[in-house]
This record gives C-alpha cells, structure tokens and sequence, in this order.
C-alpha cells in the first residue's frame, strides 16, 4: 500500500551503488544496528534419546517445555500440557493444503491435462499435522522494507534453483548471506521499470503510462518472485500476484518475504478467489498457461475478472516467434479472444495487448453464431470460493461509478453499489472506515513499534475492508480476506482499489510459513464457533502460528469466551499476550487480545 517513497534509493542501475548498498547491509547486520535483533529467544530441547543441547546454547537464551514430535490432529483436539508438540525441522516449509506428498496419492482421480495437481487439495483431518511449524536453520528476522524489495537473507529462503535457472534473466543472484533480486524477469531481463513504461506506452499510444491509462489493480499470472508487482508500487498500482507450487520451486515464498503480495494459486479447474470484474489488467509474461487449450475456458475465466475495457497483456513466445506450433497457437488466441469481442490494440517487442470491450451486441451476435456461450444469470454476491470455471461469459451490464475515478486514493472512500445489494448501508459503510481510522491508531501505541517493523498484514475478517483503509498511509499491504461463508464485500473491497481473497479458516490458507508480520481477526473465533471439526478455535490458531513471522503481532477482538479461552492457550503456543479493553462500534467494552509469536527455534 502506500509509503513506498523510500524504495527511490534502490531504483538506481549503478553497479558500484548495489555493492556499497550490500556491504553496509552486511555491514550494520553484523553490527546488530540494521535489522535488530536476528537470533532466537527461545530453543528446543531435541528428543530425549539425543545428545544435550546445552552445549550449544547461547547466554541468554531460555529453554522451553513444548516437545519436538511429528503430531497429527485428533478428535478431540487434546494440547498436552508442556505445551503445543512442535514438528520436525523437516516440515519447516509445511503448507496443508498443497503437500507434494498427499497431492501424490490423489493423482490418478485428477485431471492433470488441466493440471488440477496444482489447485488447493487439502487432506483431510485426521492427517494434518497439529504440532507448531518451526523455523529452517538459521533464520533470522526478516529485512525491513523498503530494502527487503532487493534483498533477503538466504538462509529464509534457502532454495538455489532458481538463481540456477534465473539467474541470466535477473530474477534472483545470490550475494553471501543474501538473495538479491535485480528486478528482472522472463521478459524483462534488463528489468521491471523499462518493461513497465513500455506497456504504458503500448495501451496509450506512446502518450502516457499504465496509471494514465486507468489501470489500478492488476492480476499477475505466474509472478515468478513479484518483480513485476514490486515496480508497478511507485504508480500506486496494487497487484493480486500469485503462481502455483511448482517446478519454479519457491517463488511465492521468495515474493512475500521480499514484502510482495501473493499467495499460492492456479488457473486449472476452479474459478480463482477474486470476485468478478476487480482487475483493469490481467497480465501473464511467460506465465506458463496454455490458454488456448479446452475451448480458451481459462481466457473466460480473465473475462470474468477484468473490468470493462480492461487489458490483457500476454508477453510469451506465439505473441512473436514463427517457429514450431507458435503461429497455431497464436491464431486460435485471436479467435477465442475475437469471439469474446476483445479488441487486440498492440503487438510488439514480445508482447501483445487487448482490450475488454463491453459490447453486448456482439457477444449476443457471437454467441447466435454459436462462436461462444453465453452464462445464466449468476448471483455476485456469493463468493468464488471452490465454484468450477465456467466455458461461458457474462453478458455486461452497466459501468459503476467507480470505474470514472482514475486513482486508487480517490477509490478508497468510494461506497460500492455492491454494497447495497447485500444490505450494506453507506452511513454503516461510512461508519466502519471512520471506527477503524481509531483502531488502527490505538493497535500501533499498543504494539509500541515503529511504522516500518510492519510490511505484510492479513486481516482475517475483513467486512469492507476499513481496517485496510487505516493503514492507507503506513508502508505495508494488506491481504483482505473475507470468509466463504460470509457475503461478498470482497467486490467492494476491490471497488475500494485494495486486494484481497475469499477463504474458509475451515482451512488452511495458501500461503508458506512465515509470510505475515500481523494477522488482524475481528470477531472471526466467534463466527466459526458452531462450525463444528477443522474449524475449531485451536484449529485457527494452530494456522495463525504457521503463517506469522517469529515476532509477528496477531490482534483478536472476539466475544469474551473467545478471548478468555486463547488467554488461557497463548503460552502453549509460545505466544505472548496482552489485554486491553476497548470501545467497539456501539460503544461499549470490547476485549483484544494483543498477541506476539516468539522467536524459538530447535537446537
């Protein structure tokens, strides 16, 4: 979100400027000046038939009871008193629902010519591990934004491949203790910013750039490690980034410890978690999608997230090589994406460029023609959550008003007609942004931190995405979630110019350990509490634990059963907890629970 004006430092092309940068970054770690404190608090004692950790124990750092043990979940949900079992080093990069392992076994019932091996497969209950993720060997705390953009420390992330494989298109080198990352990419190798304004070139006839141009939040296709969405933050363009857990092993983790937002997902069989028309560009360079195969049903599924008169951008060979297969694939892109009345407004330099005209009479006439297949009327206000693609298109209907507004600021206050659908006045909607604007200010003297110890922030329940709106001008981003179960305000979230996704806290989310630095959950507990198994109160917890970096804040405000209950468990998860007593929207006392993950690590 906002704040990105220290990055201008690290936008220069200079050689010898990166290296000073480097070794003053090494310099002050070893200092202990730059980054704080990057050692853990807390260590484990190994299994009782290994050799004492004693010796290896620093001065100062203290012994916890919690045991090393690979546990699974059982019913009941039974914590032994020493505290949450904590898992193995091995499962240090654990992510339920896209385990290589169990996705294994289900292979024969997938339809891998779809590739739905890389979709969400969450495994069922009885084996999930229910023990604490612990951190690899030699984490530290992360490097702080805006420096975390062009360097984290390898030992985070210590996965070689794809500098291997990368590396000559400036993804990602390695500097000694840190990754470093030049801003390139497949189609960018001389990097993000050139690539950028030549897009903006391209869709304004060379008179302007991509903000000029309308756009506001994109959806990147197959991000690798976020370049692209960390040089789109100076136009204050927000990007929904995300790619599968595949052969590009790692690139999400690689993107959210850098400070980037994404999470793990795939174009394959099921619609993606993003409500329909929020994107004014989708954007796919090499992204690895076969988009003209089944019909072009994943070119469909673009159509349903972009906005009217969005851009689809698709920087991949069949835009511009005659060899191979290149120009069949290419002519079928122009008839599908024809048959959908895209107009194709550029081709040049690798890539090609079209717009998302809302023509109904043509879609009506292409569809007679039997060129596609119009949807039934569909209901927007329930959420894409576990919904199969569909091989058809919406009709368009009329222009909100929001789409006449040009930038993301004046977008923030916007009351979405969404809203009123679903029963959301603008004085409750006007009332929820004001409330928050007092919160947030109150979290920040609570946590007693500066403005830049935070970067990356869910908030769990996000209703209309106030929470976000308060943390406008703090240099972070927020991932907004609403629950499947609850009514779409995600479309209104969007209207908002944020991001966000639909989830079910009945699940894990797709995300690596590790990637949040706060984790907001307003009366989320209590909205799950008849949910019945996997959705119990120690269930989401255990999930807050995996996904919050070690001295990571998580802020519950809930009922006071709810508080009173995750007081009582906090110091089984290795939580610190405070409470505080506050006035909610109807102005009366309200508890929150100001949480921190400790530091600790296996010894």
């Amino acid at each position: 979100m906002g704040g990105y004006a220290l990055g201008s430092a690290f936008d220069s092309k200079s050689g010898q400027m990166i290296m000073v940068a480097l070794l003053l970054m090494v310099g002050s770690f070893y200092a202990g000046t730059l980054f704080g404190n990057n050692g853990p608090i807390y260590v484990s004692q190994l299994p009782s038939n290994s050799s004492s950790p004693s010796s290896s124990l620093s001065i100062g750092m203290s012994i916890f009871t919690n045991k090393v043990a690979l546990t699974y979940r059982k019913t009941p949900v039974l914590i032994p008193e020493t505290g949450m079992n904590v898992c193995p080093l091995t499962f240090n990069e654990y992510i339920p629902c896209h385990d290589v392992s169990y996705v294994k076994s289900l292979l024969p019932n997938l339809d891998v010519s779809r590739r739905e091996e890389l979709e969400r497969h969450c495994p069922p209950l009885e084996n999930r591990l229910f023990c604490l993720i612990p951190p690899p060997e030699d984490y530290k705390i992360p490097i702080r934004w805006p420096n975390s953009r062009d360097y984290v420390w390898r030992s985070n992330v210590n996965h070689t491949r794809l500098a291997e494989v990368k590396g000559g298109q400036n993804w990602v080198h390695e500097k000694n203790q840190l990754w470093w990352f030049p801003g390139g990419g497949t189609h960018f190798k001389h990097g993000a910013s050139e690539y950028i304004q030549r897009l903006g070139n391209m869709i304004t006839s060379e008179t302007g750039d991509l903000r000029s141009a309308g756009v506001v939040q994109v959806l990147d296709v197959g991000c690798g490690v976020a370049s692209f969405s960390a040089y789109l933050l100076p136009l204050d363009i927000q990007t929904m980034s995300f790619a599968p857990k595949d052969g590009h092993e790692n690139q999400i983790q690689f993107a959210l410890e850098r400070g980037i937002g994404a999470m793990i997902s795939a174009l394959a069989t099921k619609q993606l978690p993003y409500p329909s028309s929020s994107f004014e560009m989708v954007h796919c360079s090499r992204c690895r999608v076969d988009w003209h195969e089944n019909d072009g049903i994943l070119l469909k599924e673009v159509n349903r997230l972009l906005r009217s008169n969005g851009y689809f951008v698709y920087s991949a060979p069949p835009a511009y090589r005659k060899d191979k297969d290149y120009p069949l694939i290419w002519n079928k892109l122009v008839n599908l994406t024809s048959a959908m009345c895209w107009k194709l407004i550029a081709r040049k330099v690798q890539t090609a460029i079209w717009i998302k005209q809302e023509n109904q009479s043509c879609i009506l006439d292409n569809a007679e023609q039997k060129l596609l297949n119009v949807c039934d009327a569909v209901n927007d206000s329930k959420p894409s959550w576990n919904t199969p693609m569909r091989n058809c298109i919406q009709v368009p209907s009329a222009q909100t008003n929001f789409q006449n507004l040009h930038t993301r600021a004046e977008r923030l206050s916007v009351y979405s007609e969404s809203l009123s659908k679903i029963d959301i006045s603008e004085k409750e909607f006007s009332s929820d942004t004001l409330y928050w604007q007092d919160q947030v200010s109150l979290y920040w003297k609570l946590m007693n931190i500066s403005k830049t110890e935070i970067r990356n922030v869910m908030d769990m329940n996000a209703f209309c995405g106030g929470f976000a709106v308060a943390l406008n001008t703090l240099p972070v981003w927020v991932m907004n979630i609403v629950p499947s179960s609850m009514k779409n305000t995600l479309s209104a979230i969007y209207d908002r110019g944020m991001i966000g996704a639909f989830h079910d806290w009945c699940e894990p989310f797709s995300t690596y350990p590790r990637t949040y630095d706060l984790l907001h959950a307003d009366h989320l507990f209590s909205h799950y509490k008849n949910c019945g198994e996997g959705c119990l109160l120690e269930d989401i917890m255990l999930e807050m634990d995996r996904v919050i970096r070690p001295q990571g804040f998580i802020i519950i405000r809930d009922e006071d059963s709810v508080t009173s209950r995750i007081r009582d468990l906090a110091s089984k998860f290795l939580w610190e907890v405070t409470s505080h007593s506050v006035e909610n929207k109807e102005n009366k006392a309200e508890t929150v629970l100001l949480c921190r993950k400790n530091f600790w690590a296996i010894v």
